[in-house]
């Protein structure tokens, strides 16, 4: 199976260095689509890790581009409004002629992201019930047919436009990897989109799961979508790649840098290496697989391009 590659631009790590400026990440983006990437994506915090806003930096993305996907990694859905939401996605997408992905999440359970939510005016312990009914608001919202919702919010008699170009709305991939993660992608989502588990055996085994018990409701999961966010550092040297790695977790998360490196989708080594983990990730079901570089971005995606025209994936 062919399987198609993105790459997630450096919105924290930019921010991280002191730089605010987006057009450093307008021209990686131009690049990927350049190099053959078939997705580019953009994480999301407010307060919690600070980064450019996702669905703005991809707006503009849209115009500077023309060919690839643009998704979210992860879309935190419960801080925000879901009715300004499916606007914004609307629009995105009809700016983009169809080619929105919405990788979305509830937001993991830290000191910091509690203190985000508390800023949004939401609250973090009822965040999965208002991430489901958020979606399913937006939904019905994107049908271009007159709402009326009663529940956390109140919608009475409205009608958004413009529509999505794609029917019903971009497809969303719900991400995590506990049971209930699962559960939630095989019940209602259009996909599954994991930070890990970095043994391509065990996700296979779980995206397994997700496709079974979405077979149990009625849906089909050969309609669905079985994605991963993979953390990789590239380099000829296995030893520098995996110092680069490291620094860049430790960097990135403090002291939670092992345990992400030991949880987390990543690898480190060569590139023939690196071509072999990818492809046991896709022979394990893997459809669409999203690329999060440690280290030097412009290097690592002409590695990468050149090995997978060299594989064939």
């Amino acid at each position: 199976m062919v399987a198609k590659i993105g790459y997630l631009l450096p919105t924290r790590e930019q921010i991280m260095r002191g730089q605010n400026e987006a057009k450093p990440l307008l021209r990686l983006a131009e690049k990927a689509e350049d190099l053959g990437f078939d997705s580019v994506w953009a994480g999301d915090s407010l307060l919690a890790r600070p980064r450019h806003e996702p669905l703005t930096l991809l707006a503009a993305v849209a115009g500077r581009t023309r060919r690839v996907n643009l998704g979210t990694a992860v879309l935190v859905v419960p801080i925000r409004n879901p009715v300004l939401m499916a606007h914004q996605i609307a629009t995105l997408d009809q700016v983009s002629d169809g080619r929105v992905l919405l990788g979305v999440g509830a937001g993991i359970d830290t000191p910091n992201v509690h203190a985000e939510f508390e800023a949004a005016g939401k609250t973090f312990e009822k965040r999965f019930g208002t991430m489901l009914e958020a979606v399913r608001l937006m939904r019905k919202l994107w049908t271009g047919e007159e709402v009326h919702w009663e529940g956390r919010w109140k919608v009475h008699g409205g009608k958004l436009a413009p529509k999505p170009v794609q029917p019903g709305g971009p497809p969303m991939w719900g991400g995590g990897s506990a049971p209930a993660s699962l559960s939630r992608a095989a019940k209602h989502f259009d996909g599954w989109f994991p930070t890990g588990p970095a043994d391509a055996a065990v996700w296979g085994s779980k995206w397994e799961s997700v496709k079974a018990e979405a077979r149990s409701h009625g849906r089909n999961p050969d309609a669905m979508t079985g994605a991963l966010y993979l953390t990789i550092s590239v380099a000829d040297n296995a030893e520098k790649a995996e110092e680069n790695l490291m620094a860049y977790l430790n960097n990135y998360y403090g002291a939670l840098g092992p345990k992400m490196r030991a949880g987390e989708a990543c690898y480190s080594g060569p590139p023939e290496g690196t071509g072999r983990w990818l492809k046991g990730f896709i022979d394990a079901g893997a459809s669409h697989l999203v690329l999060r570089f440690a280290g030097d971005h412009d290097r690592q995606m002409e590695t990468v391009s050149k090995m997978r025209r060299e594989l064939g994936i």
